[in-house]
């Protein structure tokens, strides 16, 4: 269960959305990898805001209806499915802080294989208007399906019991799930509980407990029998038994969790003995964790990148951890099983109190502190493995949100030396222009700028996108000197710094080999360096980042929308309710039929089921400019009769095949008739959608009424209102991108040796870890923003309380505060965010 990450070691580097837009495709194929750079010493390792992070939530009311897990026929029968003693839906609401009836409708509609993006656009009154991490946090636990598994195989290997079933139907956490199964486990080495209730010694554990006046322990020495040769050999086996009996209970476990929170629980951590030897011998590896050498800290105040240092350390057995439970917690239990909850029910002989007492001892130190120990190493590194994947998502997001390059010619190169810098000149809607290789490092240097200038003017090409790879530094000097000189003039030509992994990997694959047949994989490198660049890798559970970043690549995907007609196969798998199967069958059915005129048609693809249909329809985007491009040769005007759909034991259903101006909007399929009611109600056309003149005869009509009394008067919710009235009103083509952050492009180039400390500088931030913001000042090397410079009172209002604080592309002011060249570490202090 342990996370091998270590933030102290990785950070993500700068990517770039340039030339593609939302519905040109292929923006997501890219991707970026990280690097590692070691931290300065904390110097506040504690640091956090004041306030902690609260689920979004518009209101405490429920549009819904506030139903409860009780009343709810669907809880209920949730509850009953799983088969669990605790309320599945009072545990999410608990651990997430939602409100019940939230979380009763989110499990409703995740039940109903609804999408998150489906969700958070189209059902916001049934999740309150929260965002999409906080209802991916509500999302259902495997633990029951898991605690079922237990309970059968138990059950089939004839060890289940009343008592036993209980206890696994009581268990919140996998670790305490483990705890009661792992005796039974096949292969596993017998306990010492399961060889005594084998030995038949359970029945007199039981009379001990209720009736120990009755119990003649000599009675059940049988000489010659192993396990029950003498009355020590006895009395050691019924111990074991109630050992057993007082770690699995319930109440005793629930218990001493109770003293453990109100007590001062650390972990620590020591440099281990075998890395003390490797030291001596000059090891480097071991100075990375340093820090960790003698570290103690409380479990509740711990960082999460201190949690994944110390466990890394653990692994490559350079350190040594463990947990610190403070004696008093022993002392208050074993107070408390005597007096309390393991006294016998009659009063017995001190020798069977005695008995009761060791027995308590032995359970705690054999048994239950193990348990403790498991489970705060796993709670701590759930809860930093969480936060690490949340940072992955947040960044990933901003990376695939940067709004795109409009209306410009890009050219991307991929640096290099020996086999010269591949070039790729794209055009606005990222199609190839033209590819060459110049040799910009070697003799006849003019002779490659004057190649280079005559390809810049000739494709009017403004934008320059260098790799990061060998000769970056060099080919980015070689561009700021022909600027400076005027060589493109009378074009304005600037540059910018994206990683190039991301595209050397997208380069070699299937899909880029699918895309650019005819190129070389070098100068699809080129290609892709003037497109997104998107990928994350690191040594966290790869299962759950994997799914962290589908689910953020999908929300992104669908909330800019994607033109069905132009989409790529790849892209349109992240597309909400669609698949790999379901992009090829409309790929298959596009080159076939020839361009989709409506959201209804398809209907008509092969695997397009209703559900399908529902989840993915409003992403989908029909941009009636690109019907004539796309259609192939085939006739623009719509078929006369309309497409049929045949299915099995069903009607068959007339399927539209004319324009809906509709489809260019966000607006989903099903409040179509609501749309068209509030266009005939301010006296507007389908015709004038995104029209100045609707828009104010729109804002107009709502101003006047209000969005609540509106939405009564059109039979609808004040949500799906407020969605329909933006449909309705943004321009044709609207991008939610266009007023998110750009990538910097510059003229000039500056070196670390131009930095002095002291020094104002604008930067923008390019990656964000666990301890702090990594910022791209120019000068070839990130400098560190470390998290104890990065102040509420320095936020914005909207970003104070979060612990996520900056994201990648926000734009900041910065003062240097150290320089190393020789490291290549630029320390650096917040001064405010620009806006």
């Amino acid at each position: 269960n342990k996370t091998e990450t270590d933030f102290l070691h990785a950070s993500i580097l700068q990517s770039f959305t340039v030339a593609d837009g939302p519905l040109s495709g292929g923006w997501v194929d890219e991707a970026l990898s990280g690097t590692g750079m070691a931290v300065k010493k904390e110097e506040n390792e504690d640091f956090t805001f004041d306030e902690s992070y609260v689920k979004r939530q518009k209101t405490s009311g429920a549009p819904d209806g506030q139903p409860s897990a009780l009343s709810s026929p669907a809880a209920r029968a949730l509850r009953n499915e799983l088969n669990m003693n605790w309320d599945l839906i009072e545990l999410l609401s608990t651990m997430t802080v939602v409100e019940r009836w939230v979380c009763v409708n989110i499990v409703k509609l995740l039940r109903e294989e609804n999408t998150v993006p489906f969700m958070v656009r189209y059902r916001k009154d049934m999740i309150n208007h929260m965002d999409a991490d906080a209802v991916r946090d509500v999302q259902l636990v495997h633990l029951s399906k898991k605690t079922q598994s237990v309970i059968q195989t138990l059950r089939k290997d004839g060890f289940l019991n009343a008592e036993l079933e209980n206890n696994l139907q009581s268990c919140r956490s996998l670790d305490e799930l483990d705890h009661m199964y792992s005796p039974y486990k096949k292969g596993s080495k017998l306990s010492k509980a399961r060889r005594a209730r084998d030995l038949g010694l359970e029945e007199a554990a039981v009379i001990l407990l209720n009736r120990p006046n009755d119990l003649v322990i000599q009675s059940w020495v049988k000489p010659g029998s192993e396990g029950l040769s003498s009355l020590e050999e006895v009395t050691t086996g019924v111990k074991h038994i109630l050992a057993d009996m007082i770690a699995k209970d319930p109440e005793s476990l629930a218990y001493i969790r109770t003293l453990c929170g109100n007590s001062f629980v650390t972990i620590q951590s020591s440099v281990s003995k075998v890395a003390l030897k490797e030291q001596e011998g000059g090891s480097q590896d071991i100075d990375k964790f340093h820090l960790y050498f003698d570290f103690t800290r409380h479990i509740q105040r711990i960082q999460a990148h201190q949690t994944l240092a110390i466990y890394r350390g653990e692994s490559l057995k350079i350190l040594t951890v463990k947990v610190n439970i403070p004696d008093s917690v022993k002392s208050d239990f074993t107070r408390w099983c005597i007096n309390c909850r393991w006294r016998p029910k009659m009063l017995g002989r001190p020798s069977d109190t005695k008995i009761i007492g060791d027995a308590v001892e032995d359970a705690y130190k054999r048994l239950i502190l193990p348990l403790l120990t498991r489970s705060y190493r796993t709670k701590l590194s759930a809860t930093a493995e969480k936060e690490s994947i949340d940072m992955f998502v947040r960044n990933l997001r901003q990376r695939l949100l940067v709004s795109p390059i409009r209306g410009s010619v890009i050219m991307g190169v991929d640096p290099g030396f020996t086999h010269g810098c591949k070039i790729a000149v794209l055009s606005p809607t990222s199609h190839i222009l033209h590819t060459d290789v110049l040799y910009l490092h070697r003799p006849g240097q003019r002779t490659e700028a004057d190649r280079l200038r005559h390809l810049v003017l000739k494709y009017s090409c403004n934008k320059v996108v260098i790799g990061n790879g060998t000769a970056c530094r060099e080919t980015e000097a070689f561009f700021a000197d022909l600027i400076s000189r005027g060589l493109f003039q009378p074009l304005d030509v600037s540059y910018c710094i994206t990683n190039e992994a991301g595209s050397s990997i997208y380069s070699v694959s299937p899909e880029a080999v699918k895309e650019m047949p005819e190129l070389d994989p070098n100068l699809r490198s080129a290609r892709t360096h003037a497109r997104t660049h998107t990928y994350m890798h690191h040594d966290v559970q790869p299962g759950a980042l994997k799914a962290a970043l589908d689910g953020v690549v999908q929300e992104c995907v669908s909330f800019v929308g994607v033109d069905i007609n132009i989409c790529s196969e790849t892209l349109m798998r992240h597309v909400s309710g669609l698949n790999a199967g379901r992009a090829r069958s409309i790929v298959e059915w596009r080159e076939k039929n020839g361009p989709f005129f409506n959201r209804e048609q398809l209907r008509l693809v092969k695997g397009m089921g209703p559900k399908s249909f529902q989840q993915c329809a409003g992403f989908i985007r029909i941009n009636p400019h690109n019907l004539h491009s796309s259609s192939r040769g085939c006739d623009s005007a719509a078929p006369e009769k309309p497409a049929v759909k045949k299915s099995k034991g069903k009607a068959a259903t007339n399927i539209p095949s004319t324009p809906n101006p509709l489809d260019q909007t966000s607006i989903h399929p099903e409040s179509y008739h609501v749309a068209e009611k509030l266009v005939s109600l301010v006296g507007g056309s389908m015709g004038q959608i995104g029209s100045e003149g609707l828009r104010r005869c729109v804002e107009t009509q709502v101003q006047a009424s209000c969005l609540e009394h509106l939405a009564r008067t059109l039979d609808t919710i004040p949500e799906t209102l407020q969605l329909i009235v933006e449909g309705l009103t943004q321009p044709p083509g609207f991008d939610i991108r266009q007023g998110f952050e750009q990538a910097d492009f510059k003229r000039g180039v500056v070196s670390m040796r131009d930095l002095q400390v002291g020094a104002v500088l604008t930067g923008r931030v390019e990656n964000t870890a666990l301890f702090g913001a990594f910022v791209d000042i120019g000068v070839g090397k990130s400098g560190l923003i470390h998290k104890s410079n990065i102040t509420a009172d320095r936020l914005p209002p909207s970003k104070r309380g979060r612990s996520l604080f900056l994201g990648p592309g926000e734009r900041v002011e910065v003062r240097v505060l150290n320089v190393d060249p020789q490291r290549g570490r630029i320390g650096l202090d917040l001064l405010r965010v620009l806006q």
